[in-house]
């Protein structure tokens, strides 16, 4: 990845953050980009003096509707390319769907769907100009499958991966490779933003963010269209083909269980 820069959102925490890791030991120049400032500038400290890569630090909120212009803007419009678009930026809310306060679901379909389609469709474009690109689309397990008390957030991830493998075959022939990862139950603090409680066990079979995020971009550049984090997530999705759709989705909803507080 030497002489490539990337650009990854969300990276202030989790897979972000893992993806980021990744890369600069890869040798890739950053641009890395989240709400949180504090952590992206001890993150990009961290890569610089470990991995002596370029890491340009941008706060944006993609959750506003003027975010993934500003990203854009600030990145390939002010003429610095992005050779990697990791979009890995997202987040949930654990309520049903007439509880969950509207300006918070809108704000979540702004951040995991529209805005990633924004910069899916302005950095695939430039990269198709230069004749070379990579886009990572991080989708979820929850694309498989309705969602209850995640109505919107699994829709969200089922559009997010029926669109990369869409564009994945437009650009078959194309030298820019598109790629969605679907993970399951990652160590990030998705759960704890999204105001649902695990039960401990759960957790204890979870993924780390460090092997979810290498499996994605290994998936990426080995020209994959989809790829599942871990075998038994694979097998469970798969599993799912064989059963009613109503069936699925009450599974769905046994195994996220009911949301706790207002």
């Amino acid at each position: 990845m030497k002489g490539k820069r990337a650009l990854v959102t969300g990276a202030s925490s989790g897979l972000g953050v893992a993806f980021a890791k990744l890369l600069a030991s890869w040798g890739a120049d950053l641009i890395i980009t989240a709400r949180r400032e504090e952590n992206l500038q001890a993150l990009a400290k961290e890569l610089r003096d470990k991995h002596a890569v370029d890491v340009k630090v941008q706060v944006v909120d993609l959750s506003e509707p003027d975010g993934a212009t500003k990203l854009w803007d600030a990145t390939e419009g002010a003429g610095v390319t992005v050779d990697v678009l990791v979009n890995n930026a997202g987040g949930g809310l654990h309520r049903d769907f007439v509880d969950a306060p509207w300006d918070k679901l809108l704000r979540q379909l702004q951040l995991n769907v529209v805005s990633l389609t924004e910069l899916t469709h302005r950095f695939a474009r430039a990269m198709l100009a230069r004749k070379q690109g990579w886009v990572l689309n991080v989708s979820s397990i929850g694309a498989y499958t309705p969602s209850p008390t995640y109505a919107t957030y699994s829709a969200g991830k089922a559009y997010v991966r029926d669109m990369s493998e869409a564009i994945a075959h437009e650009l078959r022939d194309t030298p820019v490779r598109v790629c969605c990862l679907c993970p399951g139950g990652t160590l990030t603090e998705f759960h704890q933003a999204a105001g649902h409680e695990l039960p401990k066990i759960f957790r204890a079979t979870f993924m780390s963010a460090e092997d979810c995020a290498r499996i994605g971009l290994d998936a990426l550049f080995a020209g994959r269209r989809n790829i599942i984090s871990g075998i038994t997530n694979a097998l469970s999705m798969f599993l799912l083909r064989f059963l009613p759709r109503r069936l699925i989705v009450a599974l769905a909803a046994l195994t996220m269980g009911k949301p706790k507080g207002p």
